[in-house]
């Protein structure tokens, strides 16, 4: 009998997790439901947790936010009892980027300290890596941009230390995002340049469409509006190629763009 329902609880798991992969994430919900009814049942602490946090993850994705907190806060206190540090830091990593999301960038910060903290605790590089990024977006978003660059450098830093390609393009961009906003277009220019770089050599079509929209907005701000469109517009075939919703975005500029002079 609780073979039996140890393959339930593992059939449970692991269609949730398709469906979340195909996108399907309230179908992802529905089985998670189902795994974490079981696991509670059984008094399975270590997949009880598990199945909040895919739930919170789940609905931190449909945008439902406040809910997302709740999974979340309820997988931190499974977690804690277990004594998993490694899950503490994601959960708390979790929690930050939900408060940063609802506009609470001070208590988001909160959380991304103490998952790096734990992250450097168990040597958890890539977890590290995460945790800066998260709290250079959170001092952007503050407008500490010196400190911002600080934490981004340090991603970085890592990225390409543990050999994350994927990771590195990101913490690029974001280095040219924080420089575009002291208004040193030239230098986020490069950034972005390294960023593109990265990748196309890697097949990163969302990070590329990204590379290239930015380089667009920078290129208008130096002033040579021609090769601003065309940037603009291959990142808008690679966005509707994706079906990325920033698409719209980049139509909305584009058409400002070529708007003749009054």
């Amino acid at each position: 009998m609780r073979s039996a329902t140890a393959a339930a609880k593992a059939k449970r798991w692991a269609l949730g997790i398709a469906h979340w992969a195909l996108g399907e994430t309230r179908r992802a919900i529905d089985f998670y439901q189902q795994w974490l009814a079981i696991a509670c049942d059984i008094g399975d602490r270590l997949s009880e947790g598990q199945a909040l946090a895919n739930l919170g993850g789940a609905y931190y994705g449909l945008g439902e936010t406040r809910r997302a907190i709740e999974f979340h806060d309820r997988a931190l206190a499974v977690v804690r009892e277990l004594g998993d540090r490694k899950a503490e830091g994601q959960v708390l990593g979790n929690l930050g980027n939900a408060y940063a999301d609802l506009g609470e960038t001070r208590r988001a910060i909160g959380f991304h300290e103490q998952a790096l903290s734990i992250d450097r605790e168990i040597g958890d590089r890539r977890g590290e890596e995460e945790d800066l990024g998260n709290l250079g977006l959170a001092y952007a978003n503050l407008g500490e941009t010196r400190r911002a660059i600080e934490y981004y450098e340090q991603a970085l830093s890592i990225d390409r230390e543990i050999g994350d390609r994927r990771g590195e393009g990101q913490d690029l961009g974001n280095l040219g995002l924080v420089y575009a906003a002291l208004d040193e277009i030239s230098r986020a220019m490069e950034y972005y340049e390294k960023q593109l770089a990265i990748t196309c050599e890697i097949g990163d079509r969302r990070g590329e469409g990204k590379a290239l929209w930015n380089m667009s907005l920078a290129l208008d701000k130096l002033g040579d509006r021609a090769q601003a469109i065309a940037r603009a517009e291959a990142a808008l075939q690679i966005y509707e190629q994706i079906e990325d919703p920033n698409a719209a975005e980049v139509r909305r500029q584009l058409d400002q763009w070529r708007k003749p002079s009054a």
